[in-house]
């Protein structure tokens, strides 16, 4: 039971105890509350502390009524709702300030024109603390105040430049949520930072997490001003990836172990930056999102939990003003893309890039070029030299919202049946192929084939200019069943499968060897792109291409082979030739000169199903070196090596 409610105006109130009569008036005490009530803040959204007052400001449009609800921690009902009189209201936003009052030992909410809502601006919230539960009842979902301090020791973000920089993207629950993970702590932040050794081993040093604020992964539908709890049907799946309107400050309470999510989140944080490991955070805001709110989400994730990025998923988003955003000057942007003109001037070079355009363009473009179409070559030669200065590129060939890199090469269409939309959910345009027969397949040489092809699509995303972001579960087979629109699958369909089969550890061992030859070798990541000119007269371009004759690409409709030459005199590390080959048929290449005393050895051959990557000593020197003949959907790196080495 409400020990009272207070009302505005002068109006009577009814409590448990007798009948009152409130008035609110700036600095006065109310009797029955026991603290001062005043007018607050209005340039602070949320509760902020100054002192030992209590300050609670939120934005109320078309002058619509707004009470302040507070309950006791552990008291179901409402224990005092506070109104926001004429001199609490500043334009849109109501502040209200309360004296010395001891907001740790309460939670809240507000009311506002009749329905119960959460602060748009709540740091953490309680009520979802259970995956996947149905918040029912309008006082059970609660705002809570967070004033703990945390200890970061120190904790300095690595700054990494994007040239750098090679992602890792996943989800919180997901990455762990199977018995195959082995973590003592499934589905949880402190999960992942169980498998930090993992990521570190593999030799990414970026990770990316899907929502990890406090979303409904059950929907609540709204009737006659109520908010009813959709109870679970067929048709009620769950919203497994988290996009929507969502709680954006609040760290989501089910993905912690520990019970305290803030910690536990910051925790995770300041572990990943001791191994070198950056992390950004995944924004999802609808287009009726406030401007002002999503730019001080993004100040306080950075200030509060020390997050190195944040990926942004909507073209909604002020991303000039975040991009231009002092406060942000250390944190990297990320969006589908930028109007580049209105946040820097024509030809400006920033000491570090900060932007980073990231959209399917590049996944497209390789999944055409990967399984053979025509018309590919002069596209994918493009999309792997692209390293603009003034923006970044993050480039994927599977993400979310797709085929796996397994289903890539096993579907030739999708298997969403599981969605409960009969299949009619989902892109229609996944550029995969099953190379003759849909899904699994007890075929030696089918399979052999679709393990190559990973092995060329892992290359063909590594090998290029822009920052190359896998998707969690691609480096070890990971599958989906052929399921392209995994949104509502909490369930083996959408976990990672950390499997133990050969031919996974083989695939992981190759994903291992390819990222370290990418870190190893100047000719790729590299800050500035490629003018494909000879502008220091060393005798030849930094960039060439060549095909059946050295010197000429061969960027006919018809084509499905490239050569790409990467000269050492500009890259400052060895001459790396790299020929691809996606066409079902042998193709041969000239191979250009290479400076005086040095000979072209094979570094890696796709081909190979184990140890694709040769020991530098052990490279195999090329017999003929001026032709070469790569068999079909083959990958070959060779590089120059002096003889003396050899």
């Amino acid at each position: 039971m409400s020990l009272f409610s207070i009302a505005k105006n002068g109006k009577r109130c009814y409590n448990a105890y007798n009948w009152v009569k409130c008035r609110l008036l700036k600095g006065k005490v109310h009797k029955m509350f026991g603290y001062r009530i005043s007018a607050g803040n209005p340039a602070c959204l949320g509760v902020t502390k100054r002192g030992s007052d209590i300050n609670f400001a939120v934005v109320v449009r078309d002058g619509k009524d707004c009470s302040l609800l507070l309950y006791r921690k552990g008291m179901q009902d409402v224990e005092a709702e506070l109104p926001f009189t004429e001199e609490m209201r500043f334009g849109e936003i109501c502040a209200m300030e309360i004296g010395r009052f001891p907001v740790t030992e309460y939670e809240y909410n507000y009311r506002i024109d009749g329905e119960v809502v959460q602060d748009p601006y709540a740091r953490r919230l309680r009520g979802r603390e259970r995956w996947g539960e149905s918040v029912e009842g309008s006082h059970r979902l609660r705002a809570a105040v967070c004033l703990d301090r945390f200890s970061w020791n120190g904790d300095r973000p690595p700054g990494l430049p994007y040239e750098a920089c090679v992602m890792y993207v996943t989800h919180v629950r997901g990455f762990t949520m199977d018995e195959s993970s082995r973590v003592r702590h499934k589905g949880t932040f402190a999960g992942i930072r169980e498998k930090i050794p993992y990521l570190k081993q593999l030799g990414v040093n970026q990770l990316e997490l899907m929502p990890v604020y406090e979303f409904a992964e059950r929907e609540r539908k709204k009737t006659s001003g109520k908010h009813v709890p959709v109870m679970r049907t067929e048709r009620n799946r769950i919203n497994y990836w988290g996009y929507g309107e969502a709680c954006y400050f609040a760290p989501k309470a089910s993905y912690s172990a520990s019970g305290n999510p803030v910690k536990e989140l910051k925790e995770l944080v300041r572990e990943l930056h001791k191994n070198g490991i950056e992390l950004i955070l995944e924004f999802y805001f609808p287009k009726t999102a406030n401007p002002c709110l999503i730019q001080d989400c993004i100040r306080y994730w950075a200030s509060e939990y020390h997050i190195d990025g944040v990926h942004i998923n909507n073209q909604g988003v002020p991303l000039r003003e975040l991009a231009l955003d002092p406060q942000l000057s250390q944190i990297k942007i990320m969006s589908e893309s930028f109007a580049l003109e209105e946040c820097y001037e024509s030809g400006y070079e920033p000491a570090r890039r900060r932007l980073a355009e990231y959209n399917d363009g590049f996944q497209q473009t390789a999944r055409r070029f990967l399984r053979g179409d025509e018309e590919m070559t002069d596209q994918m030669a493009f999309c792997m030299r692209r390293n603009p200065m003034q923006c970044a590129v993050i480039n994927y060939v599977a993400g979310h919202n797709g085929f796996t890199f397994a289903d890539m090469v096993s579907y030739d269409v999708s298997h969403n049946e599981d969605n409960g939309e009969e299949n009619r959910d989902g892109c229609s345009y996944n550029y995969s192929c099953n190379y003759g027969e849909e899904g699994e397949s007890s075929l030696r040489a089918l399979k052999q084939l679709r393990r190559r092809q990973l092995r060329n699509a892992f290359l063909i995303l590594l090998l290029s200019q822009g920052v190359p972001a896998i998707y969690g579960g691609d480096e070890m087979g990971n599958s989906q069943n052929g399921n392209n629109n995994a949104w509502c699958q909490d369930n083996p369909i959408s976990w990672i499968q950390w499997s133990r089969k050969k031919a996974d550890r083989q695939l992981q061992a190759f994903v291992k060897d390819a990222i370290f030859f990418r870190q190893k070798m100047p000719a790729f990541g590299r800050r500035k792109e490629y003018t494909m000119r000879d502008i220091l007269s060393k005798g030849m371009p930094d960039l060439s291409y060549h095909g059946r004759k050295a010197w000429y690409g061969e960027f006919e409709n018809y084509s499905r082979q490239l050569g790409i030459l990467y000269a050492g005199c500009y890259t400052g590390g060895r001459t790396c030739y790299v020929l691809y080959n996606m066409h079902m048929i042998e193709h041969e290449f000239a191979l250009p000169i290479l400076p005086r005393g040095e000979r072209w050895h094979i570094v890696a051959d796709t081909g190979r199903e184990e140890h694709v990557f040769y020991e530098e000593e052990a490279e195999p020197l090329l017999e003929n070196q001026k032709m070469l003949s790569v068999p079909p959907r083959t990958i070959l790196i060779l590089a120059g090596k002096n003889d003396e080495t050899d």
